[in-house]
């Protein structure tokens, strides 16, 4: 009788071992969600912030895009209208150029 009961005990001490493996294991899962889901929250958090920084970033490197274009443009107008056109220089050059294409084409 005794082997049956050392028997009976290993089986025991088997079977409670079993359950602290579940137990252990069920346990190990639940830490491994808990933590998959806290990095998941710290990533997304993460990720908003740089999109957000990034956005704002691209609204003022836009901006500033934007204003130095206006200032150019301004810069620009103002040299056209300082440009005096010479209309008589203009006709006179236009003309010699078509005497020059008309008797060019004769010969």
């Amino acid at each position: 009788m005794q082997n049956d009961e050392v028997l009976g005990h290993l089986l025991e001490i088997e079977s409670e071992a079993a359950a602290l493996v579940d137990d252990a294991q069920a346990e190990a899962d639940r830490r491994i969600t808990e933590a998959e889901k806290q990095n998941r929250i710290a990533y997304e958090e993460r990720y908003r912030a740089e999109n957000n920084r990034l956005e704002s970033e691209l609204r003022s490197t836009k901006e500033r895009a934007q204003q130095q274009y206006q200032k150019e443009l301004e810069s620009y107008k103002i040299k056209i209208a300082a440009v005096s056109a010479d209309t008589d220089r203009f006709s006179d050059l236009l003309s010699n150029f078509l005497l020059n294409s008309l008797t060019e084409g004769k010969n």
